[in-house]
């Protein structure tokens, strides 16, 4: 497949135009921007944030700059899809990145008597030590925050996020086969969890080749592991991973993912070494009506709390609310974890171009965890399974 590389430059042009109609809307001078994934999305520059404060600026004539640390001077120019590239030497030095941002600013005609500027930060956030003035102090301006803005503008993924997103779906499963190929009784999580991504990450390189960029701070190429969740620890949903070796009886839970172009995916399913005993299966099943109630459920008009609430009501008709931790998922795209959230809470209304993960599960302390995670497109009828793995419990049984 060909992905829509030559497509992405003009899908962030459009979304900063969409952002500059709201500047104007709300009388705003211009946009300051230093969250990762919002500069991403609007200029394609994918980074790792430190110390070093990088920024996304717009004027409210829609001029586009990108501030950066001199050492991603030649990175940010051949990769950022800005009008210009702006630089200071470095951090903290004298003077301070803050008063080189506050020049261009004042270059671009944004620091004029009564302004107000759009931002997502008071300043720079505090990464790796960082110390520095607010933007508002910096600049004397008013400082509006626009992050709302931003979250529910990427909140609906345009046909070429989908296609990023739907292709690293594809290596997320890809990774998973190789994890449940790779795992057996006596050997280590590490072991199986090394070798599927090494070996999944090879593929997707061979078959993707120079079209292939992940442009994530987490991960490169495609990945899958168990992060601990194996037999008991499965119970715990956000365990780390302990170098556990695999013994007969375990109850396994994934995870396998991808990143293409900034994109992520996210697979998860529930294991067993050797044939289920009745507790497991009694609960694997529970939790696959769950999932399935939940992406069933999962359609445009709905708001995300009447999903958890559907959900909900299972757990407690079946009496499972004691073996009940978290929502049924959230959304996904530049980021593994994005707003809106399948919560109880989250009164948004689902709507076509969302992207979900739907993940309900069910911890038994003295058994494990049970959970299946899947990357669910809401299309205008309903809701498309991006990733492409087999849910059913006996095609999820490591052989003894």
């Amino acid at each position: 497949m060909s992905l829509p590389i030559s497509e992405l430059a003009e899908d962030q042009r459009l979304r900063a135009g969409r952002l500059l109609e709201h500047l104007d809307q709300r009388r705003l001078n211009g946009v300051v921007l230093f969250d990762r994934s919002y500069i991403l999305y609007y200029t394609g520059f994918a980074f790792i944030p430190t110390e070093r404060p990088i920024a996304f600026v717009m004027n409210n004539q829609g001029h586009r700059a990108l501030f950066v640390p001199q050492l991603e001077r030649e990175h940010a120019k051949a990769n950022a899809q800005v009008d210009q590239v702006s630089t200071y030497p470095e951090y903290p030095h004298d003077p301070h990145p803050m008063q080189h941002l506050s020049h261009l600013l004042r270059e671009m005609s944004m620091l004029e008597p009564g302004a107000v500027i759009g931002a997502d930060n008071d300043g720079y956030p505090w990464i790796f030590g960082y110390r520095g003035v607010p933007l508002s102090e910096m600049t004397g301006q008013d400082i509006r925050n626009v992050r709302a803005f931003i979250e529910d503008q990427m909140m609906i993924k345009s046909p070429v996020e989908i296609a990023f997103i739907r292709e690293a779906c594809r290596w997320g499963d890809v990774a998973h086969r190789l994890l449940q190929d790779y795992t057996a009784v006596g050997v280590t999580e590490t072991e199986v969890s090394e070798r599927a991504s090494e070996d999944a990450t090879r593929v997707l390189l061979e078959t993707l080749g120079g079209e292939y960029r992940s442009a994530s701070e987490y991960y490169y190429g495609a990945m899958a592991g168990y992060r601990g969740q194996i037999g008991r620890n499965a119970a715990i949903p956000h365990a780390l991973a302990n170098n556990i070796t695999f013994e007969p009886g375990d109850t396994l839970v994934t995870g396998a993912a991808s990143s293409v172009w900034g994109y992520n995916s996210e697979l998860e399913r529930t294991m067993f070494v050797g044939e289920p005993n009745d507790a497991q299966r009694h609960y694997f099943d529970h939790m696959l009506t769950l999932q399935t109630l939940a992406i069933e459920a999962l359609a445009p008009g709905r708001t995300c709390g009447e999903i958890d609430l559907i959900v909900r009501a299972y757990y407690e008709q079946h009496d499972l609310m004691d073996f009940w931790k978290h929502h049924v998922g959230h959304a996904i795209g530049l980021r593994y974890h994005e707003a809106p959230f399948l919560d109880l809470g989250d009164a948004t209304v689902i709507q076509p171009g969302m992207v979900f993960t739907v993940e309900p599960g069910l911890y038994v302390p003295s058994l494990g965890g049970f959970r299946h995670s899947d990357t669910i497109l809401v299309t205008e009828s309903g809701a498309e399974f991006l990733t492409d793995y087999p849910r059913d419990r006996d095609s999820l049984i490591i052989p003894l």
